[in-house]
C-alpha cells in the first residue's frame, strides 16, 4: 500500500505553535493533504500525552494509533544542549515509539535528566551519546532520527551548534540511528555529496507548528502501515518500500544561504569566503547557512548520485501557487477559498502536486494553476534563497501582462 507519512510535527504545547494543533485539526488537515500517517509530536509533554491517550485508538498490533481513519505514530523531539570536550553543542533529535507503554518509560528516563513539562520540545543537558544509550536500554524498537541535520543553530552538523561527523556525536550508537532528517533548507541531493551519510535513509518531515503546514515535506512508502515495517524499510534503505521524499526547494528554507537578516545581508558561500565570514554592515560573524556547511563537509562534487539513493520530488505548496497566480498573499481569504474549492473538486493536495498526470492537471484544474504545477515539476522557477531565519521565496511566473489582473477559479 502506497502512503504518505510526516513523522515530525509539534503540538499546541510547544513554543510558537498554533493553538489549533490538536488531534481533531491534525486529522482534518491530514485528509486535506493526503497524509496517511502523521507523527503526534511532543509525547514528552504530560498534557499532550493525556490528549493523545484520550483521542487515539490503538491500531491492532501495528505499533500505530488512529483517529477517524488517520494513522498516528508516537513521536517527540528532544533538544540537547551540552558541553563535550570544551565545546557547547545544541542538537535536536526525533524519537519514535511503538506504544504508550514505551513512551511512559522514555518520559520517566528523560524526566530524570531535567524538566520535560515546561515545553512540548524539552531542553535537556543530555548528550547525543547518552540519549541514545538510555533510549536503547528501554527498547530496541525505538527509532532515533537526528532532526534537520544541517540547521545552523540546533542540529548535529549545524555551523553554530554541531559536529563534523555523526560518530563524534553518537559514538557506537551511530549504527543504531534509523535515518537522518534533511530539514527544509537541504534536500537529498545536497546530502549525497557527503559519503559518510550513504548508509542512512534520508527522511523529510514538515516540523510543522500549524495544521495547514503538515506535509510540506514528507515521505512516501509502499509497505504495510506498520511501525516495524516502516522501521525496517528505513534501516534497510529499501527502495521498493521507501519510494521517495517530498521536499521543499531547499532555497525556500530559512537557512539555505549565509547572511544577517537584521543587516539585509544574503550571501552564497563563495561571497562569504571573500569577506572572510564577516558582515559588511555590522562587523560581526555571519550566520553560515546549510549550503555553506554542506560545502565544508562534502567529499563529492555537486550532482553526484550514490548507488542506492532514494529519490525525491521538490514541490511548492498549492496555496503558494494560487497566491502567485492571484498576485496576493498566501494567507488571503481569496487564496483560502480557491484552495478549498480545488481540494473539494479534485482531491488531496499532495496527490495533485506529486502524482496527478499532466493531462489530468490541465483537464481538472484552472489552466494557470496547472501551468504553475507543471513549471514546479520541471523546476522552471526562480529561487531567492532564505538566510539567517528568513524564508526564501519562489517565483513561478515571470512578469505578467499588465491586463492580467483578475483571476477566478470557479
Amino acid at each position: 500500500m502506497e502512503f504518505i507519512a510526516d513523522f515530525h510535527i509539534h503540538s499546541r504545547y510547544s513554543r510558537a505553535t498554533s493553538r489549533s494543533m490538536d488531534v481533531p485539526n491534525l486529522t482534518k488537515w491530514a485528509k486535506i493533504k493526503g497524509i496517511t500517517l502523521l507523527g503526534t509530536g511532543d509525547f514528552t509533554h504530560h498534557l499532550w500525552l493525556q490528549e493523545l491517550k484520550k483521542d487515539l485508538q490503538p491500531k491492532e498490533k501495528s505499533g500505530l494509533y488512529s483517529h477517524k481513519d488517520v494513522n498516528f505514530i508516537l513521536s517527540a523531539e528532544i533538544s540537547s544542549i551540552y558541553s563535550q570536550k570544551g565545546k557547547v553543542y545544541r542538537v535536536h533529535n526525533v524519537v519514535l515509539a511503538p506504544s504508550f507503554e514505551v513512551v511512559e518509560e522514555v518520559n520517566k528516563m528523560l524526566a530524570s535528566h531535567g524538566n520535560i513539562a515546561s515545553d512540548g520540545r524539552p531542553i535537556l543537558g543530555l548528550s547525543c551519546y547518552k540519549l541514545a544509550e538510555e533510549l536503547f536500554k528501554i527498547s530496541d524498537d525505538l527509532m532515533l532520527i537526528p532532526a534537520h541535520i544541517w540547521t545552523p543553530w540546533f542540529s548535529v552538523f549545524g555551523s553554530r551548534s554541531g559536529f563534523d561527523s555523526l560518530e563524534e556525536a553518537f559514538g557506537k550508537y551511530t549504527e543504531k540511528l534509523t535515518a537522518l532528517e534533511t530539514g527544509l533548507s537541504s534536500d537529498p541531493a545536497m546530502n549525497w555529496r557527503v559519503s559518510s551519510l550513504d548508509k542512512f535513509s534520508l527522511v523529510s518531515n514538515s516540523d510543522s507548528h500549524s495544521p495547514s503546514r503538515i506535509g510540506r515535506e514528507a515521505n512516501v512508502f509502499d509497505c504495510e502501515v506498520d511501525y516495524w515495517e516502516i522501521k525496517k524499510a528505513l534501516k534497510n534503505k529499501d527502495k521498493d518500500k521507501f519510494l521517495y521524499t517530498v521536499e521543499f526547494f531547499p532555497e525556500e528554507g530559512k537557512y539555505h544561504y549565509d547572511g544577517h537578516r537584521n543587516c539585509n545581508q544574503r550571501l552564497n558561500p563563495s561571497q562569504t569566503e571573500k569577506i572572510k565570514g564577516i558582515c559588511a554592515v555590522c562587523g560581526r560573524p555571519l550566520t553560515r547557512g546549510v549550503l555553506n556547511r554542506v560545502e565544508e563537509l562534502a567529499d563529492r562534487p555537486e550532482g553526484f548520485i550514490p548507488e542506492g539513493a532514494i529519490g525525491y520530488k521538490s514541490l511548492v505548496p498549492l496555496d503558494e501557487i494560487i497566491a502567485e497566480v492571484k498576485k496576493v498573499g498566501k494567507t488571503s481569504k481569496a487564496v483560502e477559498k480557491d484552495y478549498f474549492d480545488i481540494i473539494y473538486n479534485t482531491g488531496p493536495e499532495l496527490d495533485i502536486l506529486a502524482k496527478m498526470p499532466e493531462e489530468e492537471l490541465f483537464s481538472r484544474l484552472p489552466e494557470r494553476i496547472a501551468q504553475g504545477i507543471k513549471k514546479v515539476r520541471e523546476k522552471k522557477i526562480k529561487l531567492i534563497p532564505g538566510y539567517d531565519g528568513e524564508y526564501g521565496t519562489i517565483k513561478i511566473f515571470e512578469e505578467e501582462q499588465k491586463e492580467d489582473k483578475q483571476f477566478t477559479l470557479f
